[in-house]
């Protein structure tokens, strides 16, 4: 018999930390090999964590509701192989010691990469994060880690001014006079609603992107008349033919990787003393569940027809509604394409899905009055709203860009695009 440790998998591009939402199993359990043992959420997706090995779970370590770092231990599980129980379970603790003691010393990449919570909690407890040895991947500092700090009030300080460098910028903020966060209390007949899950991650993330982030915004009005006429026109032969919906988001999706192809600047990745510029074309798209928003992603967008994007975002949207999208589904997007206009916003300015350079808001289709050759005229008209990251883009590569994804839409039409 063998003690085996099983820990916390990395279920996602860039994703450092997943939250345990539920145990499937309890202490004294059997499983086999590969079945699920924990639901597991993230800021990229919720997914089922399956057992390495066959076995008898022994231990639970983390709780439910409990996030923890990638890597890090979630259970142990006794099999039927190995050594003693007695053995590993006695070196365990010195084991894991161990196993981090040579992870700081051979990689501290993301020793300096502080999570929002991380930083406001050592602001309000006067912790220098210089002098925390951080116990994540890539010698990153977790939240558990300051936690941890706090319960045992062994806090690492010095008396002078301390800065802490984020992310390798070059600002700096002084923590020695960081104010303390005053937050509103409720009154009687107010309803207080916890911050956990879904809701807690996106916070984080938005908090991220828009501290990291310096974000610009352009917006063009696009003409859709012919694309509208021609989709209506094909839209119910296509739902009786392939058994799912076209819709206009297929044909905004097709346009913004052809888009892309040709200004490719725009689907890149900031890298601190470099910008990395993606040579796949993966487009990011807002998908809801009740109130869960997931942003898979349709790899290779550009070498799809609109009947192969139209079925990757029917099929997407299903994984999520029943709990199917997996860490692979949600792994590699270079930009986001949302589609807002489903819920009838006419204009808005998105917040760019970290680390990504730039997203798109595609807004509702209105009818409305233009003037075509000094008269009135009903037409199909859409705002397409882009957020930039401007430390990677200027207004002029943008701006052509988003020139050319409105000639594209505006010269869609049964003459000129082909759906299959």
């Amino acid at each position: 018999m063998a003690l085996e440790k099983i820990t916390m998998p990395q279920l996602g591009e860039s994703v450092t930390e997943g939250t345990i939402s539920s145990w499937l199993v309890k202490e004294g359990d059997h499983v086999n090999k590969y079945d699920p043992i924990a639901e597991v959420m993230t800021d990229k997706v919720n997914a089922e964590v399956p057992s390495s090995y066959t076995g008898t779970i022994k231990e639970l370590v983390t709780k439910e509701g409990e996030t923890v770092s990638v890597g890090e231990l979630i259970c142990y599980i006794e099999t039927e192989a190995g050594d003693s129980v007695e053995s590993v379970a006695s070196e365990k603790v010195e084991t894991v010691a161990s196993y981090r003691n040579v992870e700081e010393s051979v990689d501290q990449s993301m020793k300096k990469r502080y999570s929002p919570a991380v930083l406001r909690m050592a602001q309000e407890n006067n912790i220098d994060l210089e002098q925390v040895a951080g116990t994540g991947r890539g010698g990153r500092i977790t939240r558990k880690d300051i936690e941890n700090i706090i319960a045992t009030g062994q806090i690492p300080t010095d008396n002078q001014t301390r800065t802490l460098q984020v992310n390798n910028d070059q600002k700096t903020m002084s923590t020695s006079s960081a104010p303390q966060v005053a937050h509103p209390t409720s009154q009687a007949g107010d309803i207080e609603i916890p911050v956990t899950g879904v809701r807690k991650i996106i916070a984080q993330n938005m908090v991220r992107s828009k501290t990291e982030i310096p974000h610009a915004w352009m917006m063009v009005e696009v003409d859709v008349t012919d694309l509208v006429s021609y989709r209506d026109k094909i839209k119910s032969k296509f739902k009786q033919s392939e058994g799912y919906n076209l819709t206009y988001f297929a044909f905004f999706v097709k346009a913004v990787a052809q888009g892309l192809k040709k200004f490719p600047q725009l689907n890149s990745t900031w890298a601190g003393d470099k910008i990395i510029q993606r040579k796949d074309i993966n487009l990011s798209i807002a998908v809801a569940k009740d109130q869960e928003l997931f942003v898979p992603v349709i790899k290779n967008a550009d070498e799809k027809s609109i009947k192969g994007i139209a079925r990757e975002i029917n099929e997407l949207a299903l994984k999520a509604r029943t709990n199917k999208l997996s860490a692979d589904d949600m792994q590699g997007g270079t930009f986001t394409v949302n589609n807002t206009g489903s819920f009838g916003s006419v204009q808005s300015m998105g917040v760019i899905n970290h680390p990504q350079a730039a997203i798109l808001q595609v807004e509702s289709i209105v009818k409305k009055p233009v003037i075509i050759n000094n008269m009135f005229a009903a037409r199909d008209m859409v705002n397409l709203c882009l957020s930039l990251d401007h430390r990677i883009l200027d207004g002029l590569v943008c701006g052509q860009f988003l020139a050319y994804v409105k000639e594209t839409l505006e010269n869609m039409n049964e003459n000129t695009v082909q759906v299959y």
